[in-house]
């Protein structure tokens, strides 16, 4: 047995995805995502070390909570099973083509190299921004980056942010709701022209109240991003959040 697949069975309350997404985990590779995030990384870690026990089948139910270091107020249920699951298909980056007319490109921040940060820099259109991509650690990027793409790696992610230009876009989605907070907050202080936070509402409203009692105003930023209505897939927001950014003739992001 070299691979096991993680299927949600259920969910209650919020939850990152819908039940019947499935990812693909072997010991050193991961394909497809229930969700990325603290999640995904409890998920992959109890995949890894059923593999190594030999065990085909185990089922498992997680709070959404603080022992995840979540607060989306949900919980999924987990299937680990050794009988293949459809997960999602790979992305592609895009191709830079020179030829198109180009608007003034973005000067867009990404932080966070997951699931959803890879579809977001796959979905946008060559030339319509000059990417900042940031992560903890180099690992955590693919080995192809596009055109336009700056990747930077770094432990401490709020202390970049406190230094970023005032003039820039930025998309937090990162795997720690803490990493998240503290961005938010290191923004607010430091000022942008579009802030978006990847997270649902009851992650949102407990944000505001940490943010409102640190004393800064959270109604800058847009929580949550992407179409609703297009799903929950990484592909699926990116699609969302790349319109709203693109779509205006100024390039102002709108919600």
């Amino acid at each position: 047995m070299t691979a096991l697949w993680v299927e949600i069975t259920a969910t209650r309350g919020s939850a990152p995805r819908d039940a019947g997404t499935a990812m693909k985990v072997t010991a050193e590779t991961t394909e497809g995502t229930i969700g990325g995030g603290a999640l995904e990384l409890a998920a992959i870690a109890t995949a890894r070390r059923l593999l190594a026990q030999g065990c085909g089948s185990f089922r498992q139910t997680l709070p959404l909570g603080p022992a995840l270091g979540q607060c989306c107020g949900g919980s999924v249920s987990l299937l680990f099973t050794d009988a293949p699951r459809p997960v999602d298909p790979p992305l592609s980056l895009p191709a830079e083509r020179g030829s198109e007319p180009q608007r003034a490109p973005l000067d867009l921040w990404i932080w966070g190299a997951g699931h959803v940060g890879r579809a977001i820099v796959a979905s946008l259109p060559p030339g319509a921004a000059r990417v900042t991509w940031v992560d903890s650690a180099p690992e955590r990027f693919p080995q192809a980056i596009p055109p336009r793409v700056t990747v930077v790696p770094t432990p401490a992610m709020p202390l970049l942010a406190a230094r970023a230009p005032r003039e820039a876009h930025h998309l937090i989605l990162t795997y720690s709701h803490e990493i998240d907070l503290a961005l938010c907050t290191a923004l607010l202080r430091r000022g942008f022209d579009f802030c978006g936070l990847i997270g649902s509402q009851t992650k949102w409203a407990r944000f505001q109240r940490r943010l409102r009692s640190a004393g800064l105003d959270p109604s800058r930023i847009t929580c949550p991003i992407g179409d609703k209505s297009l799903g929950k897939a990484p592909h699926e927001i990116a699609k969302g959040v790349v319109a709203a950014l693109v779509s205006h003739p100024e390039h102002e992001a709108t919600a």
